[in-house]
């Protein structure tokens, strides 16, 4: 088992380093995709912007990451990637490692900040007011237009960062929406980035994340969104571990 994890004074310290580097990088990245946005209406720069920007982070937050399941994506496939959800970092981690190009259904107070919100819209990133059902419901109607177009999403069906070490309940939104899009749902399971940076902190502990991506689920094959539902949490739950690498034993209190 590894080495229990260092707490207090390094990851305050690494996190103050970490976020003062997170400025300059995301300057970089969201001028870069502004510009690019005007000469490739494809998206293929932008979305290799978006890779860097989340492979600088992950390097910079010295990640040690182990990626499996790469073989159950077909090339060139349209996906629905539905991801648990416990720190910024999966974030940056889905853009880095993922070989399918993504955007993301992001909340809405992200399009706001100057710069990054301008970047994130014009890659494609659609947003999503929570607070606001019909709004929410246009919102899923257009990523699953996008889907259909042939742009993969990325998604966080339990609707938000959590700090439960357990699955939160999903939100059923999600799954309408991926039935009508039609293309299958990839479950990837994220485990370790609860203790890299949970919600509601700026410490970052540099440490080892494991991501699964699962076998993609075809919405065909039910008739019920929670049907859909149930067999994608079910996937993810499988090799999602709340205490990896460290243990029950060893929580973040």
């Amino acid at each position: 088992m590894p080495m229990p994890r260092t707490r207090g004074n390094f990851s305050l310290a690494f996190g103050l380093w970490f976020h003062f580097w997170l400025v300059p990088i995301t300057i970089i990245g969201g001028t870069l995709t502004i510009l690019f946005s005007f000469l490739d209406r494809g998206g293929w720069m932008l979305h290799r912007i978006a890779r860097w920007w989340g492979q600088s982070l992950v390097s910079l937050g010295r990640l040690t990451v182990q990626v499996e399941g790469v073989e159950n994506l077909v090339p060139g496939q349209t996906y629905v990637f539905a991801a648990n959800h416990r720190s910024n970092f999966d974030i940056y981690l889905l853009l880095a490692f993922l070989p399918s190009d993504i955007a993301f259904v992001a909340k809405k107070s992200l399009f706001n900040i100057p710069l990054f919100g301008q970047a994130i819209y014009r890659m494609g990133c659609v947003p999503v007011d929570r607070e606001n059902i019909q709004q929410a419901v246009r919102s899923l109607n257009l990523a699953a237009a996008r889907v259909k177009e042939g742009n993969s999403i990325a998604i966080f069906p339990e609707g938000t960062r959590t700090a439960s070490p357990e699955l939160i309940p999903f939100k059923k939104g999600v799954f309408i929406m991926a039935q009508r899009s039609g293309q299958p749902v990839v479950p990837v399971s994220i485990s370790g980035t609860r203790f890299i940076q949970p919600r509601g902190t700026i410490r970052v502990q540099p440490g080892p994340v494991r991501i699964v991506i699962h076998s993609p689920v075809y919405p065909q094959n039910y008739r019920r969104k929670e049907g859909l539902m149930a067999a994608v949490q079910a996937s993810m739950a499988a090799d999602y571990d709340p205490y990896f690498p460290y243990g029950p034993g060893d929580d973040d209190d």
